[in-house]
């Protein structure tokens, strides 16, 4: 009896000795910031904030995540590029102008290479120009080199029509040559190829787009297209920007379409005044320009050839 008693007793006392030091343990390790406050359900509503928060990710990167942007409007870029593999056409034609074969095909993306007030200048001649005449649809062009302008649902030559003596100065012709030239040393420099192999070439153009209903084919530029399947003479494309996406207009953006079938692969620029955009004009770049929604979206387009018979001459005072 007594060795049983004993037995309990020992017992007693290693389980109050347990007791002991767990409510030392308790009572040791205090919160940081306090004890955590307990509620009815809480484990229920942990997976449920849990799952909220990953409903919330799928959202937002889905969202976010269809294309990948080369440029946004709030980025300045000294240089930033993309390089893709060279359409087999493209380089075969291209071959035969040994000094013009780019290193690399792809796109690049400057906000260092034009000046504000050099885009401003060019932005008053596109406005003054096109408001001779503009079109009926969605779509105006100028080129001040053939004297092309959308006129109505046609096209004039603005150097015909009154007061065009007036849209562009002597002044304003030269702002865009050094503009031409700059983004002509830029292309050669990134494309690594000899500056003097490039030569300016037909259509070079200020455009004017805006969410006005299409009148003609002329207005629909939101179809996916290849420049050198549309102009045949260009190799090098590019676009500078004379106003700015979501601030002047919203829609608008300019998209490379790496896959037709799966849109995240589409890279996307975004408008920003005084940004130039180059690409290699092959079937390695596909592309298209979203609609405009509201404002107006204004550019120039720069083409340049690898063919000096297919070069044109820098336009002149009229």
């Amino acid at each position: 009896m007594t060795n049983v008693m004993t037995g309990i007793t020992k017992a007693q006392k290693r389980k109050n000795g347990e007791k002991k030091n767990n409510d030392v343990k308790e009572t040791t390790t205090p919160y940081r910031y306090g004890p955590m406050p307990k509620f009815p359900n809480q484990r229920i509503w942990s997976r449920g904030i849990v799952i909220l928060g990953v409903l919330l990710y799928v959202w937002y990167t889905s969202k976010d995540g269809k294309e990948v942007s080369l440029a946004k409007q709030k980025d300045i870029l000294p240089i930033r590029g993309q390089t893709v593999e060279c359409d087999s056409k493209y380089l075969d034609e291209i071959t035969q102008f040994p000094t013009c074969v780019p290193i690399k095909c792809g796109r690049f993306v400057s906000d260092k290479l034009v000046t504000i007030n050099e885009a401003e200048t060019l932005l008053n001649v596109a406005k003054k120009g096109i408001s001779l005449g503009g079109s009926s649809g969605g779509a105006s062009i100028l080129d001040i080199h053939s004297g092309a302008l959308s006129f109505g649902e046609k096209f004039v030559n603005i150097y015909t029509l009154k007061g065009s003596e007036k849209f562009i100065t002597a002044s304003d012709l030269t702002i865009y040559k050094i503009v031409k030239n700059k983004i002509k040393h830029a292309i050669a420099e990134n494309f690594g190829i000899d500056k003097e192999s490039l030569y300016l070439t037909h259509p070079t153009f200020f455009s004017k787009l805006s969410n006005l209903e299409s009148k003609t084919p002329h207005d629909e530029y939101w179809h996916i297209h290849v420049d050198k399947e549309t102009y045949e003479s260009f190799h090098y494309t590019s676009l500078l920007y004379l106003t700015d996406f979501n601030v002047e207009f919203k829609g608008g953006r300019f998209v490379f379409v790496d896959n037709a079938e799966k849109p995240m692969k589409n890279v996307t620029v975004e408008p920003r005044k005084g940004r130039v955009l180059m690409f290699t004009s092959g079937a390695e770049n596909p592309h298209f320009v979203e609609r405009v929604t509201s404002g107006v979206r204004y550019a120039i387009t720069v083409s340049f050839t690898c063919d000096k018979t297919k070069s044109i001459s820098d336009p002149t005072a009229h």
